[in-house]
């Protein structure tokens, strides 16, 4: 079978050239957290959410009476619901509470120590959560993925940020089975690997195709391609002297 033919059908010509008709399979979490987080056993899991005034709309989960808050209610229900119905159980973690924090209003950005329960109990994320979670979700406004990068080495903990959170991104994107992402990003990889230099067409609705070059100089590629065993995804191929792992989802993994 020559390696063409092996190619998994999204490969193919027509998906390729128009992404909208790929289909993908429904979002699992208990697959999603399972693949990329393997091993969970005897792991204790949290979500991070963020609010303006987090205090007052986390307490009793008060914030899925308000309008708004898109990203938030889709943590609660596809994530928060998803652990606590089952999903916990099966993949041998415990915990599955769920914290707000201050929005950052900008990605990046370091977090106030602040954070509150869904008592309304004030707590603090170096003392009650980086220190006492084995796994820790946050599901943001604003991407945290650089300060809890940061806090991930200092704790130990494994995490996945994932800013944004909309219904294209969970029937797409987290809905993959990242041992394919894993592959296909190693073929990217290959492709990639000592190349002097690429170039990415783009191709506008108004038929311009716009080419963008990228100079690589020869380096060898290295991939964070959605697969740790033990660690976390990113699902990233990129050109870099060393590489560290960091998901969009973007994982934080320092153990």
């Amino acid at each position: 079978m020559s390696s063409a033919s092996a190619l998994p059908a999204y490969f193919e010509e027509e998906i390729l050239l128009n992404p909208e008709r790929r289909e993908f399979p429904p979002f699992d979490l208990v697959r999603l957290l399972g693949t990329v987080f393997e091993p969970t056993q005897d792991c204790r899991v949290c979500i991070l959410i963020d609010f303006d005034e987090p205090a007052a709309l986390i307490k009793d989960f008060a914030f899925r009476k308000q309008d708004g808050f898109p990203v938030q209610k889709h943590a609660y229900r596809h994530f928060y619901l998803g652990l606590k119905n089952g999903g916990m159980e099966e993949l041998g973690m415990s915990g599955g509470e769920m914290f707000a924090y201050r929005c950052t209003k900008g990605s990046n950005l370091d977090l106030d120590d602040d954070v509150w329960d869904t008592q309304g109990n004030h707590l603090s994320l170096d003392k009650d959560i980086y220190a006492n979670y084995d796994i820790i979700l946050c599901i943001s406004t604003f991407s945290a993925t650089a300060p809890l990068t940061a806090k991930a080495k200092q704790f130990g903990f494994r995490g996945a940020t994932l800013h944004g959170l909309n219904d294209v991104i969970l029937n797409s994107g987290l809905a993959v089975d990242y041992h394919d992402v894993s592959v296909d990003s190693e073929r990217l990889r290959l492709a990639l690997t000592k190349a002097d230099s690429i170039e990415i067409d783009f191709a506008l609705e108004d038929g311009r195709v716009l080419t963008a070059w990228l100079g690589l100089d020869g380096q060898e590629a290295q991939k964070s391609h959605g697969l740790c065993i033990g660690k976390l995804p990113t699902s990233r191929i990129y050109q870099r002297e060393k590489s560290t792992s960091c998901l969009s989802m973007r994982v934080v993994n320092f153990r």
